[in-house]
Order: C-alpha cells, then structure tokens, then sequence
C-alpha cells in the first residue's frame, strides 16, 4: 500500500510502517486518525522491531509474533493513561507510557529523534483529553447546584432590587433624640359667632316666590305681578 509521508519523515523503517499501517487503520473507530507511528531500532539486528502508534483516541503498542508471521496489538486509550516520558541514552531513547493502574509500559531503542516527536504528539493528545475532562466536570458540578432565588420577583418572572430612597426616610441623630420637646401652644378660646337675625315676613315671601319662578312653576308675568303686589302691602 502507499504509505503517506507522514510516517517517513523521520527515516521510520519503510518495511515496518508497510506492515502495521494497513492493520491499524482497519482498526481505528469513527472519528479516529493515526497521527504518528514511531519504530524501534535495534543496534545489532533489527528484523523484527516493535511500533508504538498515537491516534486521537488511543496508543497502540505493535509487537511481532511467530518470527514475523504475525502481529501483536495491544491498544490503552487516553482515559487510562497517567503519563508518558522518555529517556534518551547511548543507542536511542527509551519510551515509558505510566499508565492509571498497572505497571509501566517501556519500549527501549526508539531512535532519539522519533521519541522526541512520539512524546510530543502524546503528551499533547493525553493533554487534551485531560482539559476536556475537566471541562465536563466542571459543567456537570454547575448543573447540580440550586439556581440561587432572587430577593423579588413580580408575576412577569422579572427580578426587581428593592431600593430604598434614603432622602424619603427621617433621619434620627443623637441631638435630635436629646432634643427637649417643645410644650404645646395654648389655644384661645374665641367669642361664638352671632346668630344670624330672623327674616321679616316680606322677605320670606319674595325668596319664596323667586323660588317659584326659577323652579318654573310660575311665568314671568305672574312673578312681576305677585312682587309688586307684596311690596305694595310692605
């Protein structure tokens, strides 16, 4: 198969890239993508070396079996992983994956530049996964807690603050609670009002006799009539 350049670009072993790259990716979810392969690199005799592969979701450690003839996976996802590290030394690096329980998977005689880079792509999908975590937790915690009750609330759902006008209310200082309260203002006693003198008979009679007319009981005629009449007799 063709192998992308990718996974050539720090002189892996063409011949071991060809032989896990068809495997793994028939192996690899929805919404998984290999991002790097490293190869190990024996001193001596390298026929059979093992790959250690990094996705988006997973690593997967590629061990050879039956002299060649077959191959071993073994996959850790970043959930179970606590951490990874490598160690450089006189002939390559060794690649140390900690993970969450269990021993240390190590894998020695990775070439110095392919650890380096292994531990880069690693460190930050591990990174990832991590933050994302985090940021579940962190929603999941908000909507556990009680939504806070507002101090007022009117039938329309809305918050109103409740303000006080301080200008309104009376202010109170220690002199004015000392303050000697003034006596109360004696209040003189007024003479009654005279009583209105008693109408004379003529002017019963004509108030009478207007009110007839403004009722309209009479007509002018007899009003003018009826009034000179009384005042003819005064």
């Amino acid at each position: 198969m063709m192998i992308p350049d990718k996974f050539l670009l720090d002189e892996q072993d063409p011949k071991a890239i060809d032989k896990v790259l068809g495997k793994l990716t028939d192996m690899l979810s929805s919404n998984e993508e290999l991002l790097y392969i490293a190869v190990q690199k024996k001193p001596a005799v390298n026929l059979l070396p093992d790959c250690i592969a990094v996705t988006n979701k997973r690593m997967f450690y590629c061990e050879p079996g039956n002299l060649g003839i077959t191959m071993n996976f073994k996959d850790i996802s970043w959930k179970s992983i606590h951490e990874v590290a490598f160690k450089e030394e006189l002939f390559g690096a060794k690649f140390t994956c900690t993970p969450v329980q269990g021993v240390p998977l190590v894998t020695d005689f990775i070439p110095k530049v392919q650890a380096r880079r292994l531990y880069q792509v690693a460190s930050e999908q591990l990174e990832f996964y991590k933050e994302q975590q985090l940021i579940a937790a962190r929603e999941a915690q908000s909507l556990k807690e009680p939504a806070k009750a507002p101090l007022f609330q009117d039938t329309e759902g809305f918050e109103e603050a409740i303000i006080v006008d301080h200008a309104e209310l009376p202010e109170t200082t220690a002199s004015s609670q000392m303050q000697t309260p003034e006596a109360p203002t004696p209040v003189t006693q007024q003479s009654p009002a005279p009583a209105p003198e008693p109408e004379d008979e003529t002017t019963l009679k004509l108030r009478k006799l207007k009110t007839l007319y403004d009722k309209q009981l009479i007509t002018l005629e007899e009003y003018e009539a009826k009034k000179a009449s009384i005042l003819d007799s005064f």
